[in-house]
């Protein structure tokens, strides 16, 4: 039995598939904010992720859903109720088409998500790149030298992170340093899925990269906001 279809779900259609020239890894309901934040500026109606789901079904653009099972137990809950309570970190590395690779280390806010700073080097990350990246986050907030209060630094138990001039030179800006437990990387709970999100929607589809993320890609956590919108809300 053919499904029913409603008027201008051709037109609908035409802007999911504009979309996902650009966004290949996108499912319905990251697609439903996109064309929902386009609608806003233009004064139109927002559009119901149930519809879009069903125009993207008909035409079999569905994401195909992979299952995973947890194998660990649950550590503790990492996002926090403020901005700039905790911030976490982590590294990982990308591989290029040539062969070489490149080494990245980031930070991220764990109430709002914006990825705050970033480092890339073509070599493996020393404690004084990690040391750099925790001096440009705090510069990146507040334009200032030091965090204003005490800001929990939360990364694996990497010697890069753990090195005790990377611990000293976060007290002396107001980052303390805490880690994950042992053998528990994802302690780290928003990180691991925040690479995830680079490698999978940027890294290898597309030039987009760490300013993309922040301004446009929605998140169920921010209620489909990008961070920058959503920082813009609590401000």
């Amino acid at each position: 039995m053919k499904r029913y279809e409603k008027p201008q779900d051709a037109e609908i259609l035409c802007e999911v598939n504009d979309i996902l020239k650009d966004r290949p890894t996108y499912g319905y309901k990251r697609i439903t904010a996109m064309i929902n934040r386009k609608r806003k500026k233009k004064g139109l109606d927002k559009l119901n992720k149930k519809r879009i789901y069903r125009i993207m079904d008909m035409n079999n653009l569905l994401l195909k859903k992979v299952s995973s099972r947890r194998d660990h137990e649950s550590t503790g809950q990492i996002i926090t109720l403020h901005s700039n309570t905790r911030w976490c970190s982590d590294t990982f590395e990308v591989q290029c088409f040539n062969g070489e690779k490149v080494y990245v280390a980031f930070s991220l806010d764990c109430h709002d998500r914006e990825a705050m700073s970033f480092i890339a080097r073509d070599r493996q990350l020393l404690a004084v790149d990690i040391q750099e990246l925790m001096i440009n986050t705090v510069d990146k907030r507040f334009n200032k030298d030091k965090a204003p209060r005490r800001i929990q630094w939360l990364s694996d138990r990497g010697a890069i992170y753990r090195a005790l001039d990377t611990r000293r030179l976060g007290k002396r800006i107001r980052l303390y340093s805490c880690f994950t437990a042992p053998y528990s990387p994802e302690s780290n709970g928003m990180a691991e899925p925040f690479v995830k999100t680079i490698k999978r929607d940027y890294v290898y589809v597309s030039d987009c990269f760490f300013d993309d993320y922040n301004k446009i890609a929605p998140h169920s956590g921010l209620n489909m906001m990008s961070p920058l919108e959503y920082r813009a809300t609590i401000n």
